[in-house]
């Protein structure tokens, strides 16, 4: 049986940390705490509650919020339609006009487009040549009918970052909303929400070590009443997301989240290193293009363009796993509409790879990921431009 390729795709999915994991079957099986959080007339239901809300609070404890201002969902796709669909659809007035980029996630793009469909106006910003958003580029695009504004912090292919700290003094000005999508940002960056112009953030438990299937949604005090539930038949969380609390991936999330501020800062540091090593070793091959800003970024991702015909991506996927796009992008086998954003053709796009580093990384996967890279360039194009 062939071994599995090389892990270098973890900004499409993290492994559940083994302590997590740990956490989480502590709320399974007859011997667990398996009781439904609902049910408050019970001990079992009481512990069950008492471990969902121990978890809110850990993961306000993370970004610097109130644990009652954490919302759970099933990721930040749900998250991120429960934010923009459900401020669009609160209004007593029909219509207006929302901002967001075109290097957004798809859960962003296609929910814009569903709001477009159904009579709000959208604008869609380009970034600039270094994969960013310019906080005087949201300026220029608010209008007097504006009311929300959404924008990643961490982009998911190019690891840029996002300044959301001008961008959301800016947007609270004017008096609209500020949405953040921040799945891939937790854990990466300091976060902190009591003191940022941001009035939604949505997260992602499986981007931070911790289980699929769970999310939560940041609403601060400007959104609170200004959010339209999506799912009904309960009034779970405030009202605005009904459904049976599912408290093993809670409780996951809420691990994950927990051991992701205690590790922060060697983590980072780690990665950041690992990174460095990575660029300076495949910094000798000819034509490489590492897209998005060298500076305003997270050392977590890495999108490397090769000039025509160098790389044999066929060869490489069986012995490393990369991305060549979004995980989403992917599965329609569709070109990035982010690399296309930052002027990529189709061509160049698809000789793009994506390297996510993360926990787990070592150096000796560092180095075995630029041998499996080398030795898939088409040899005589290499040496060609090499020699020239």
């Amino acid at each position: 049986m062939k071994s599995l390729p090389l892990y270098f795709d973890y900004a499409a999915t993290t492994p559940v940390d083994e302590r997590v994991i740990k956490v989480m079957v502590e709320f399974l099986g007859r011997s667990g705490n398996f009781g439904n959080p609902a049910s408050s007339s019970h001990l079992y239901g009481q512990q069950a509650r008492q471990a969902v809300e121990q978890a809110r609070q850990q993961i306000a404890d993370l970004v610097g919020a109130k644990a009652t201002q954490i919302v759970w969902t099933s990721g930040a796709t749900e998250s991120n339609n429960l934010a923009l669909k459900g401020v669009a659809q609160a209004r007593v007035q029909r219509g207006g006009h929302i901002i967001t980029s075109q290097l957004e996630h798809k859960a962003i793009l296609d929910t814009a487009q569903q709001l477009q469909a159904a009579g709000y106006e959208v604008t869609y910003l380009a970034p600039d040549a270094e994969g960013l958003i310019d906080p005087a580029a949201v300026s220029a695009a608010l209008r007097d009918d504006t009311f929300l504004v959404s924008l990643m912090l961490v982009n998911n292919e190019l690891g840029t970052l996002n300044d959301i700290a001008a961008i959301g003094q800016r947007v609270r000005e004017h008096g609209a909303l500020f949405h953040v999508d921040a799945a891939q940002s937790a854990g990466k960056v300091r976060i902190d929400l009591a003191a940022l112009a941001v009035d939604l953030m949505s997260f992602s438990a499986h981007k931070v070590y911790g289980p699929k299937g769970i999310g939560a949604l940041y609403v601060g005090p400007r959104a609170d009443r200004r959010l339209q539930a999506q799912i009904h038949g309960g009034g779970h969380e405030g009202g605005l997301r009904s459904g049976t609390l599912a408290t093993h991936q809670i409780a996951g999330m809420g691990a994950a989240f927990a051991l992701a501020a205690e590790v922060f800062e060697h983590e980072t540091a780690q990665i950041e290193r690992l990174q460095l090593s990575l660029r300076q070793q495949l910094a000798e091959i000819p034509g490489l293009r590492v897209n998005g800003s060298s500076t305003q970024r997270v050392a977590h991702t890495l999108s490397l363009t090769f000039g025509k015909g160098y790389l044999n991506l066929d060869a490489l996927s069986s012995d490393l796993a990369f991305s060549s796009t979004s995980a989403c992008n992917s599965a329609k086998n569709a070109p990035s509409h982010v690399l296309l954003a930052l002027g990529h053709n189709e061509q160049s796009a698809r000789q793009t790879i994506r390297l996510s580093l993360g926990r787990f990384t070592t150096e000796d996967d560092v180095d075995h990921a630029v041998r499996l890279i080398k030795a898939s360039l088409t040899q005589p194009a290499f040496w060609a431009v090499a020699q020239s």
